[in-house]
């Protein structure tokens, strides 16, 4: 358990998105017992206030909202930033867990309808969370946009062309941020970042349970991941910004 009041997080304030999933769910607990004040976001409403209140009770009263926030549209996007600066004084830091696959038995037989639906979810998401929020966590001290990828975005299966594809997007805007966060810190380099976790793939409790025999080798746990996410901060800005922190092997 964390410190809380006196954790490595103390007083920042993270929005986290796609909060309602086993990632998200993992990530709030994590920075809310850093002593982070942790705003989630989720398209589910029943899922995030879930995840709001274990996160909420395990870490001890920490303050943890949940907003439902249309991520889709860059406007409500814009709002839910423009709140969170408003109600917490700052903005530090948002995760993007906003995840989804589709993928297909061989290149062949790839579907674009898969395309259009990922596109949405892994790239327009980035999109208008960036661009949403990259002034506030300019204005940061200590501003982090964490982008969870996958190691496909480097070496895309023939099943895989779509998520691949898309994930790759979201890095590219995501690198594009960082190159904002390096000009506007000029020749004293970048006090904010932006970075971007790699994972093969998530494993939870959960899936675990539901399929006991499974290796699931080389995936990361969601506890592992929020652990990451956390170890960000603790990273100088120019020591993460516009690099792909790897926690599967490189393909």
């Amino acid at each position: 358990m964390g410190n809380g009041a006196n954790g490595p997080l103390s007083g920042a304030v993270i929005a986290v998105a796609g909060a309602g999933g086993p990632a998200g769910r993992a990530a709030l607990l994590r920075l809310a017992e850093a002593g982070a004040t942790v705003v989630g976001a989720d398209n589910d409403p029943q899922r995030l206030s879930e995840a709001v209140d274990a996160a909420r009770y395990a870490s001890g009263g920490a303050t943890v909202t949940g907003d439902t926030v249309d991520l889709l549209d860059l406007q409500s996007t814009r709002d839910w930033a423009a709140h969170i600066e408003e109600d917490f004084g700052r903005v530090d830091g948002l995760v993007h867990l906003v995840g989804g696959w589709r993928g297909s038995e061989t290149f062949t037989k790839t579907s674009l309808d898969d395309w259009d639906f990922l596109e949405l979810l892994l790239v327009k998401t980035v999109q208008h969370t960036s661009l949403a929020f990259h002034e506030a966590l300019q204005r940061s001290d200590r501003g982090r946009y964490v982008l969870i990828s996958a190691a496909g975005a480097s070496k895309p299966t023939a099943g895989n062309a779509a998520y691949s594809a898309a994930k790759a997007a979201a890095e590219a805007w995501t690198l594009a941020m960082a190159d904002f966060f390096r000009k506007a810190g000029g020749a004293e380099g970048p006090t904010s970042a932006a970075t971007i976790l790699v994972v093969k793939a998530l494993v939870h409790d959960a899936m675990r349970a539901e399929r006991p025999n499974a290796k699931f080798a080389g995936f990361t746990d969601v506890s592992d991941l929020a652990e990451a996410i956390e170890g960000v901060w603790s990273k100088s800005a120019a020591e993460v910004n516009g690099n792909r922190l790897w926690l599967t092997e490189k393909p």
